[in-house]
């Protein structure tokens, strides 16, 4: 079966209207990244995270956000899986025509959009979801405003990436 952006629209809906009515908790998934980050450097660095102002905020633990991202990645998998459609593809195709077939080149710049993702979530005060699901939800302009941009950055760096005139 095969999900169509509509269904699949309707269904996070529903599971952002569910989130509100039994956790009173909007659905975004950035803070888990973030609280992922303090628990690695606390396994390396001990306690002495634990006294960082951010970290105060968003103490660097498995939380409900934490267990979502989870939920997420076992729940593509399985879909994936279930449909047939599970493939491991280092260079998708259309990075390969307009970079070349370079894996090293693939991994270097989804580390450094990972990066630049994770910058302006925490400097947004959310990630897409948060902001494009649960803020629009909520009519907060800033998420408004947030989603705007996210789509027009997001469609100029394509047509800038990849040479295809606006």
């Amino acid at each position: 079966m095969d999900w169509t952006p509509y269904i699949a629209g309707a269904g996070i809906g529903v599971l952002s209207w569910l989130a509100f009515l039994l956790s009173d908790r909007p659905i975004g998934c950035s803070t888990a990244y973030a609280r992922t980050s303090g628990m690695i450097e606390r396994a390396v660095r001990g306690k002495a995270v634990l006294d960082r102002a951010y970290y105060k905020q968003f103490a660097p633990k498995v939380d409900w956000e934490w267990m979502l991202v989870l939920g997420v990645v076992i729940g593509a998998g399985a879909t994936a899986l279930l449909t047939g459609a599970f493939a491991l593809v280092w260079v998708p195709p259309t990075f390969e025509a307009a970079f070349g077939p370079s894996v090293p080149l693939r991994l270097a710049v989804a580390l450094a959009g990972g990066v630049l993702m994770g910058i302006g979530s925490r400097w947004a005060g959310g990630c897409t979801s948060g902001h494009g699901i649960s803020g629009t939800l909520q009519l907060a302009l800033s998420s408004w405003v947030a989603v705007f941009v996210f789509f027009a950055s997001g469609i100029l760096f394509a047509f800038l990436l990849y040479g295809v005139a606006p």
